[in-house]
């Protein structure tokens, strides 16, 4: 044995762990002098030193007793690190997930796999922690943490500002403070530490980072902001009378009707109401031209709409002869795709009706938006008491009479909007009479009648809610008619 002992135990570094060299060369750090035993022991060198006598061993700014190490905090540390990485690796991946395997546009997709990319980071650094407030035997373990950590704060901020934007309480919420407050004391804590001391190159770790985030808003804008602007819904409607022809009962006319769709446009859509409906006019005539007159009280019958003005018309008076679903709620047309219906409209000969008229209505989504649960597809009726939440008592619907309801959750294809907002769901109406209604809110019409419904409606912003969720889809209107002379109509076949 030379002039000093074979082993030496260096200084406690600022966590307490103190470096024990054999012969120059680092054999192993320990937290105490018990752990330093076991190390020695198991590399044999109890059988040459005796490890209970201090002199043997040559001890740096400190005694064998001097070990400062604080084993509790450093498991408190680690385990709440560890707990609050492990949340925002799981939300990470529970936002990513959908969007990345399930989103119908590119720009969706990659969001998503930006997300599960970054979940990914984390989990790496869920296992660094273990490393950094261990023996650090990693250079990048520190780092790893600090990108986790930045990557949390980045996101959970992130969704707080969306769900601010409305403000509903939902549980997810306290799951974003608690996070966006954990990634703030885990980067007061590491930018402490100064975890990027000793790596080479750490510019280009941070312009990694600043990289990935542009990147990633970049994604988002682009998918929420350009593509919806740049790629418009289109939809051509026909709706066109045939050559009627003779009916078994030689009171009656069939009269011939297709109806016709395609999606011209660059953005397939999911359809949630359609309507149909052929009506006869019976039409007042006067000589002396007061019909100028009447459009002003037409007008005011209806909301948004202005009547036309016809000189020699004194009364219009429109009877609904046939009505139904065209296409069907719940189905959706690709891009390219078109679709033709054919009935026949049954009609007296004596018919007193100076003109016929086939209106073509359809209600659509944007299918880049939102995705739309099966069992929107699947009529309730009012007046079956087993259909539950759609259930109008004849006493509550004497204004509505009886009608066929729709109603299902639909999901925004940006997860983080749906994580962000309570859920929004999808409801269509539709009578043979009145035609059809649909909206979009967060009203869950579960076990409600038309008067809850009614409720719901008067609340304050409700009306503005529905507005939004409407624009926030991308919902739309598209119609066409057609208006014949029966005249003209009867004339084509000598019927």
């Amino acid at each position: 044995m030379g002039i000093q002992p074979w082993v030496t135990v260096e200084p406690p570094d600022c966590r307490g762990l103190r470096k024990i060299i054999v012969d120059g060369e680092t054999v192993g750090k320990a937290w105490s002098f018990r752990e330093m035993q076991k190390i020695l022991r198991r590399l044999g060198y109890s059988e040459t030193i005796d490890l209970e006598d201090p002199s043997s061993i040559y001890w740096r700014g400190g005694d064998s007793k001097t070990w400062p190490d604080h084993p509790q905090r450093r498991r408190v540390i680690i385990t709440f690190m560890v707990a609050g990485m492990l949340g925002s690796f799981i939300l990470h991946l529970f936002i990513g997930w959908p969007d990345a395997f399930d989103g119908l546009t590119f720009a969706q997709r990659i969001v998503g796999a930006i997300f599960i990319l970054a979940g990914m980071l984390q989990g790496a650094a869920t296992l660094a922690i273990f490393d950094y407030w261990g023996r650090r035997q990693s250079k990048l373990s520190g780092v790893n943490v600090l990108i986790g950590a930045l990557i949390a704060l980045g996101t959970s901020s992130l969704l707080l500002f969306m769900w601010f934007e409305e403000r509903e309480y939902i549980t997810f919420v306290l799951v974003f403070i608690s996070l966006w407050v954990w990634s703030l004391w885990a980067l007061c804590l590491l930018i402490r530490e100064k975890p990027w001391e000793g790596v080479q190159h750490p510019n280009r770790i941070a312009v990694g980072v600043i990289a990935t985030a542009l990147l990633t808003a970049v994604s988002l804008a682009y998918s929420t902001m350009y593509q919806p602007t740049a790629a418009p819904v289109h939809l051509l409607l026909k709706a066109e009378f045939g050559k009627p022809q003779e009916s078994p009962d030689s009171k009656y006319v069939h009269i011939p009707l297709r109806l016709y769709v395609k999606n011209s446009g660059g953005i397939a859509v999911y359809v949630i109401n359609d309507d149909y409906t052929v009506a006869g006019s019976s039409v007042s005539y006067a000589d002396s031209g007061e019909g100028l007159k009447r459009w002003k009280t037409e007008t005011e019958k209806i909301p948004g709409y202005v009547a036309e003005a016809e000189r020699y018309i004194r009364n219009n008076e429109e009877t609904v002869v046939s009505s139904g679903h065209f296409y069907g709620p719940g189905g959706w047309f690709e891009v390219g795709e078109e679709y033709a219906h054919e009935t026949v409209v049954r009609l007296p000969k004596d018919s007193k009706f100076d003109t016929l008229e086939a209106r073509l209505t359809i209600v659509t989504i944007r299918k880049d938006r939102g995705k739309i649960d099966e069992e929107f597809s699947s009529p309730r009726l009012s007046w079956k008491e087993y259909e539950g939440s759609y259930y109008c008592p004849p006493s509550e619907c004497r204004e509505y009479g009886e009608y066929v309801a729709y109603r299902g959750r639909v999901r925004h294809n940006n997860n983080m909007i749906n994580v962000t907002r309570r859920p929004r769901y999808v409801t269509a109406f539709w009578n043979p009479e009145f035609g059809n209604n649909d909206f979009i809110s967060s009203f869950n019409p579960k076990k409600k009648t038309q008067v809850a419904y009614d409720k719901d409606f008067a609340k304050k912003g409700a009306q503005e809610e529905m507005e939004r969720e409407s624009a926030r889809y991308g919902a739309g209107v598209v119609f066409t008619y057609s208006e014949m002379p029966i005249k003209a109509l009867l004339s084509r076949s000598g019927v």
